[in-house]
């Protein structure tokens, strides 16, 4: 056997004398290579190897602490040997290929903390670290189940909101034959603008409110507009439900809401300048008895019905 090399052979208990404990000094065995069973795992490697950095390892082989070794002579460290030899090959390289799956970095990592072999400790932490941004959700879309739930969840929030409420469950007639497509248009949108709007929006989906497709779009905890995307018309004798896919009108009011982004915190500078403008104004106000308010800007898009309420059989001369 030549070089710095490991053999990982699992051993079976068998009875037999006790380990006895004993100092080690590099060289005392008369062979440059140490015999080392790990929990049952067997490598050979140098003195050299194991001294290289200021570790438990080291300590272990530079005479400072007790080893147990077997008749034998295998030195034995009671601890897993399955990433012993990816601790070696850090030991000689001072860097490894880490393994893939997240479970066995952690497990790497804790051996590593038990030799003291803080770069690989590092090295691990990284990698962890990593793997989380690696898997961490993009942005992440509550969908509603109560209305106090959506009430909390727009009183509570520091963005805009726009939700999207989809529910066809309630719906007793049929469709028109391109409002499925339509419906999907809609969903696909919503998906589309709260990948581009996470950080600055908050997305929310509704399935249990009583339209079939509508948006709304909150600022500061305040509804600002609502686009009803369903109507219903009246065709070949029946009641259909037609949904539609206003674009154009969406996006205007999701780019509407961005207005809103600015934190709900006092400006003084702004209070000061209002206040003096509220009491300059407030006589003349007084005098035609109104009274001074807040200034809201709301836009509400009201529903479109095509519905045709007369009856069949009459006409109109």
């Amino acid at each position: 056997m030549s070089g710095d090399t490991c053999l990982t052979t699992t051993l079976c208990p068998a009875a037999g004398p006790k380990p006895k404990a004993c100092s080690f000094k590099g060289g005392s065995l008369g062979n440059k290579y140490v015999r080392l069973n790990v929990g049952g795992s067997l490598y050979y490697t140098t003195v050299q190897v194991l001294t290289r950095h200021d570790t438990m390892l080291k300590a272990m082989f530079s005479g400072r602490m007790e080893v147990l070794t077997d008749k034998e002579g295998w030195i034995l460290i009671d601890r897993c040997g399955k990433h012993f030899g990816t601790i070696l090959n850090y030991l000689r390289d001072d860097t490894i290929a880490l393994p893939k799956h997240r479970q066995e970095i952690k497990e790497l990592m804790a051996e590593a903390k038990y030799y003291l072999i803080q770069g690989l400790v590092d090295m691990c932490q990284a990698a962890l670290q990593d793997k989380k941004d690696l898997y961490e959700p993009v942005c992440n879309i509550p969908i509603i189940t109560s209305p106090k739930e959506e009430e909390r969840l727009i009183e509570s929030s520091m963005k805009p909101v726009v939700k999207l409420l989809y529910n066809r469950s309630n719906n007793k007639y049929s469709y028109t034959s391109n409002s499925d497509d339509n419906l999907l248009k809609n969903i696909e949108l919503f998906d589309k603008l709260s990948l581009r709007f996470n950080g600055r929006v908050l997305f929310i989906k509704d399935v249990i409110g009583d339209e079939i497709c509508c948006w709304s779009f909150y600022g500061q905890g305040r509804k600002l507009a609502e686009v009803c995307c369903t109507s219903i018309v009246y065709a070949t004798e029946k009641k259909q439900t037609k949904v539609e896919f206003p674009e154009a009108r969406i996006y205007e009011e999701t780019l509407n809401v961005l207005l809103y982004e600015t934190p709900r915190v006092p400006d003084n500078s702004l209070l000061e300048a209002t206040s003096r403008s509220r009491s300059q104004a407030s006589h003349s106000e007084d005098d035609d008895g109104f009274e001074l308010r807040d200034r809201v800007r709301r836009i509400h898009v009201k529903r479109y019905s095509t519905y045709d309420d007369r009856q069949l059989g009459h006409h109109v001369s």
